[in-house]
């Protein structure tokens, strides 16, 4: 499994949405507490409003919000919309057709397989809920004001 510097991004700017939750949060204001740069951003939340995963919300107070509550957000599915499949060689299915057909190669795909079942045993089951808890304190925004500034 690999994830990319835009899956990365989108993970964080997620973690920061569960961490502002039911609120909303400007682009800007994530992107300076996550490094991230505005624009790649922008395009980012794009992807996962697409995804459902957030909401935009326009006016004075808006910004983009978790459409679902952190507790239902798994890593797993944001990292499946923004970087693909887990599996190091295609995805789950093509690993088990190819295990079932390439009887030379059967040995490695399996240890494809295995290594994908295994990361996803792993992400499928740790919410945003869950990184947040993980976080700490000295590191959450603060009510009212963004941690960077």
């Amino acid at each position: 499994m690999r994830i990319s510097k835009k899956g990365l991004y989108g993970l964080q700017a997620m973690v920061r949405l569960a961490q502002c939750y039911p609120s909303s949060t400007k682009i800007h204001e994530i992107a300076l507490a996550e490094q991230i740069p505005e624009k790649f951003l922008e395009l980012i939340l794009l992807d996962l409003k697409t995804a459902r995963f957030v909401e935009s919300l326009r006016g004075a107070q808006g910004g983009y919000r978790l459409r679902h509550p952190p507790q239902e957000i798994f890593l797993g599915n944001i990292i499946r919309t923004i970087d693909g499949p887990l599996a190091p060689l295609g995805d789950a299915e093509t690993l088990r057709r190819l295990v079932r057909q390439d009887k030379r190669h059967r040995a490695l795909f399996r240890v494809f397989l295995d290594v994908r079942n295994a990361a996803s045993r792993i992400v499928d089951h740790i919410s945003l809920a869950d990184l947040c808890r993980r976080t700490p304190k000295s590191l959450a925004p603060r009510a009212g004001r963004d941690a960077g500034t």
